[in-house]
């Protein structure tokens, strides 16, 4: 797991769902395939409303990443199904990091059991601080993020435990790491 993790911000607020992150409609790909699934990059952040997706677009074009690393959100981040693809289609977009005020939860743990991406909870509301495009560095040691662009530096939750399984690349290697399965 890299240290540090920088680059462009997308910034959502409160009460994003799983139908918005990954819609139910692209649950088909295969996820084993490498080529498959990059569609689930293509259309991840695609249940946006229009408003949203047409005013800062996710993913431009036919691209399968975004040009985005980092989102910062509100509250209640992943709420909605139990779909294992939301974070497995932000990881395929090119998101390393998710900073929320607080998460759903089994949007956190599929994160985190997956290993697909690292979802800091934010001590304050800070969504409100950045703006779509702004440059961020994530100091995942000390739990720090900084807005590069504004100068401004926030203090995240500490990872604690999940940050073994997130390096791991997830619960099932962190378990044979561990000698807990074979």
């Amino acid at each position: 797991m890299e240290k540090i993790i920088k680059g462009k911000v997308y910034v959502l607020g409160d009460n994003i769902d799983t139908d918005q992150i990954i819609p139910a409609m692209h649950l088909v790909y295969k996820t084993d395939d490498p080529e498959e699934s990059k569609l689930y990059g293509k259309y991840a952040m695609s249940g946006l409303p229009l408003d949203i997706a047409e005013k800062q677009p996710f993913i431009k074009g036919d691209a399968y990443i975004s040009e985005y690393q980092i989102m910062v959100v509100g509250n209640n981040f992943g709420c909605g199904s139990s779909r294992e693809h939301a974070p497995l289609a932000l990881q395929k977009a090119g998101i390393k990091a998710v900073v929320a005020k607080d998460y759903a939860r089994i949007f956190y743990r599929n994160s985190v059991d997956g290993g697909f991406l690292v979802p800091f909870e934010s001590k304050e509301k800070i969504d409100s601080f950045f703006d779509t495009g702004d440059e961020a560095e994530i100091d995942l040691e000390n739990a720090i993020i900084k807005n590069i662009t504004k100068n401004k530096e926030y203090k995240l939750n500490s990872l604690g435990d999940v940050a073994n399984i997130i390096e791991a690349g997830g619960l099932f290697n962190y378990a044979q790491k561990k000698g807990f399965i074979k």
